[in-house]
């Protein structure tokens, strides 16, 4: 069994990655309802949490059907990463983890999330202050390194370790590699190999399939796997992954009325919680995803990024319900 603190996982989880714009409850919801066995909020500033900004608070949102679910925060100042995490302990999620992986420009240039890569010293500061900070499990989710020549991603787990975080979430790319290219997953397997490494390590990128998880799960003997884009708008990857594992075989692929029922589910879960406009502006970006390779899909999309009121929504996902469904009829 995987534990991280207290918290019981099972025997190979499978985690949601935090993404920013994407990790938000509605997201979460359908990925939970679909075999995610730990999930993340978005990364939330800890500076925006000091200042009260309504978008970091409003990050900060989880709900008793998530659990087990942590709150991911990122940030360069130890003072401000100790404060914000009483703040987040206030909440009581069942983690805290710490962002040392984005490499947006916008929050490396703060020497936050992937630029923190640059300093193992000022990294193993920033994570004591938040271990110190909370009596709650303390993850980490980092890359490779900051480049092709500075992949010092061992000496930083042992250093991680040694001040106390409960797992370790590794994704298989420097932050000069954004999300291009391949993930390289041999330093993870050499982590967790390591004698040394007593914390479960979680692998991290480029798994998109039953076959891949299991072979990556067999290559490099992690703990667990943490799944990304590979669930935006496929939300079923976490129990087909869990299915192959146990079987060998494969689950029936979702069939449309169940892709527009999960759809259907985000769209309500995202209009309650961030009110219609809002809820319906930002559900657009997964549509696209949701319906991919539906031949003749464009003019639904079209409306279904166009409308602006809830219950037209709906109606425009039961004429896609309609419309396919009357083809297969006439080809069989």
């Amino acid at each position: 069994m995987v534990k991280i603190g207290n918290i019981d996982l099972g025997e190979f989880p499978l985690l949601l990655a935090p993404m920013e714009d994407v990790s938000d409850p509605p997201f979460r919801a359908v990925c939970k309802d679909n075999g995610a066995d730990l999930m993340y909020t978005e990364f939330i500033s800890s500076e925006g949490l000091i200042r009260d900004a309504i978008k970091s608070r409003k990050k900060l949102d989880i709900f008793e059907y998530e659990r087990p679910v942590g709150i991911q925060i990122f940030g360069g100042d130890e003072d401000a990463m100790a404060l914000a995490t009483q703040i987040v302990d206030a909440v009581n999620p069942d983690l805290v983890d710490i962002n040392f992986g984005c490499p947006v420009k916008k929050v490396v240039c703060k020497g936050a999330g992937a630029g923190v890569l640059k300093d193992i010293k000022l990294m193993v500061r920033l994570t004591e202050a938040v271990v110190k900070s909370t009596k709650l499990p303390v993850t980490v989710k980092t890359r490779l390194g900051w480049d092709e020549n500075s992949k010092n991603v061992e000496e930083v787990a042992l250093r991680l370790q040694d001040v106390g975080i409960a797992a370790l979430s590794i994704h298989g790319r420097t932050r000069a590699q954004m999300y291009k290219g391949e993930a390289d997953w041999t330093l993870i397997g050499k982590i967790k190999n390591n004698p040394a490494i007593k914390i479960p390590i979680f692998g991290n990128g480029d798994i998109d399939s039953p076959e891949k998880a299991l072979e990556y799960k067999n290559k490099y003997g992690v703990d667990g796997i943490m799944i990304g884009r590979a669930a935006i708008g496929y939300p079923w990857i976490f129990n087909e992954i869990k299915y192959f594992m146990l079987t060998g075989k494969h689950l029936p692929t979702p069939t449309l009325k169940q892709r527009i029922e999960v759809c259907k589910k985000h769209l309500t879960k995202s209009v309650e919680w961030k009110g219609e406009g809002l809820g319906v502006l930002e559900m657009r970006r997964h549509y696209t995803h949701y319906f991919k390779g539906l031949e003749s899909f464009k003019p639904f999309r079209t409306k279904l990024v166009t409308i602006n009121s809830f219950n037209e929504i709906l109606d425009v996902l039961d004429e896609v319900n309609s419309f396919y469904s009357e083809k297969m009829a006439v080809l069989n």
